[in-house]
């Protein structure tokens, strides 16, 4: 049976740091999950690298920030990072530098990922305007200095740091005191503020009609190169008009495509019972899976991949599990998945 091998013995929380919440209460435990200790190897590479950035004061005040990087397979991820100590309303910047190729704090990011702005790019400043959750973004000359093949990945990695956090829904680009129009290597259109409506690591067709579809994100998985699981976004294009939730979780069943890096979280045998919404926003969902027996613990990253897609396709949304009619789901990580849980605040906490 063709499945993702890693599903049952990489999914429990040593994997990932993905800390679900309950509905009203706090994390689990009242911390993140329980982990097993990691195998010496990987011991010994998480204190290499912290080594490799011990020059570098990190802010006590501050919780983990979560930028989007380039992995090895050339997909935009999110990856929750210590910032750098600095100034709490340069914040924004610090976050920003992190993308730049080969820039200042390269040495903070973990084995496999790098940033996708041109080397030499600064940023001058980041600007909000709460009233309007708008982030004016200004940069040096050095940012237009891109392959045309990195344009789109360019605006989706800002887009998107940009917009996970809470004042901030769209952005604007501007170089050396004017502001873009449109992108000076590709001729991306600017006209209007950037948001998450612009998707992140697009699957289209070329054939595609645009006008008769909907985008969808998706939630696949990915490994480092040290084998640390974490998890990837991708937006696809499904028939507008259709359920959004329900059409997420049926390409999520569907799998990644081939060759781009990404795994299964599913396994073949997976189907979608129903999605069901009741007044106080839980997402149900019910599924089926003959791979697993009745009171066995499920893979963690199957159901935290559920969430995520159902989280972020249905904003404000709290989701439960049910699997072949049992209402009691609990993952290998210990957390009861049938009770409501809410959307985490950071995923993909990678050592470096």
């Amino acid at each position: 049976m063709k499945w993702n091998s890693r599903i049952r013995n990489t999914a429990a929380a040593g994997v990932i740091t993905l800390p679900l919440l309950l509905s009203g209460c706090g994390l689990f435990g009242g911390s993140s999950a329980q982990i097993d200790p990691p195998p010496t190897d990987m011991e010994t590479r998480m204190l290499e690298g912290l080594d490799a950035v011990e020059q570098t004061s990190f802010s006590q005040e501050e919780t983990l920030s979560t930028v989007y990087l380039v992995n090895e397979h050339g997909k935009l991820a999110p990856v929750a990072l210590h910032l750098p100590e600095g100034e709490a309303s340069l914040k924004l910047n610090r976050m920003l530098e992190l993308l730049v190729k080969d820039g200042k704090y390269a040495g903070l990011l973990p084995a496999g990922f790098n940033g996708i702005l041109p080397a030499g790019s600064e940023v001058k400043a980041v600007t909000v305007k709460k009233d309007e959750k708008l982030a004016i973004v200004e940069f040096n000359k050095a940012f237009v200095g891109y392959e045309a093949a990195d344009e789109r990945k360019i605006l989706e990695a800002l887009t998107w740091t940009l917009t996970g956090t809470p004042d901030v829904e769209k952005v604007q680009l501007w170089v050396e005191g004017e502001k873009l129009n449109e992108m000076p290597v590709n001729g991306t259109p600017l006209d209007r503020p950037l948001n998450r409506n612009f998707g992140i690591n697009l699957e289209l067709k070329a054939e595609s009609g645009l006008s008769q579809l909907s985008p969808v994100i998706v939630y696949f998985s990915a490994a480092t190169p040290d084998g640390v699981q974490y998890f990837v976004p991708v937006t696809r294009f499904v028939p507008a008009g259709g359920d959004q939730v329900k059409s997420a979780l049926g390409e999520l069943l569907k799998g990644p495509q081939q060759g781009d890096g990404l795994e299964r979280v599913v396994t073949d045998n997976t189907k979608l019972d129903s999605v069901e919404v009741s007044k106080d926003g839980v997402v149900t969902v019910a599924l089926t899976d003959d791979m697993f027996e009745a009171g066995e613990k499920l893979p963690a990253q199957m159901l935290q991949s559920l969430v995520l897609t159902v989280t972020e396709n249905k904003d404000d949304s709290k989701v439960r599990i049910w699997l072949n009619g049992q209402k009691e789901v609990v993952g290998m990580d210990n957390q009861t998945y049938s009770e409501p849980v809410m959307r985490p605040e950071t995923i993909n906490e990678i050592p470096l």
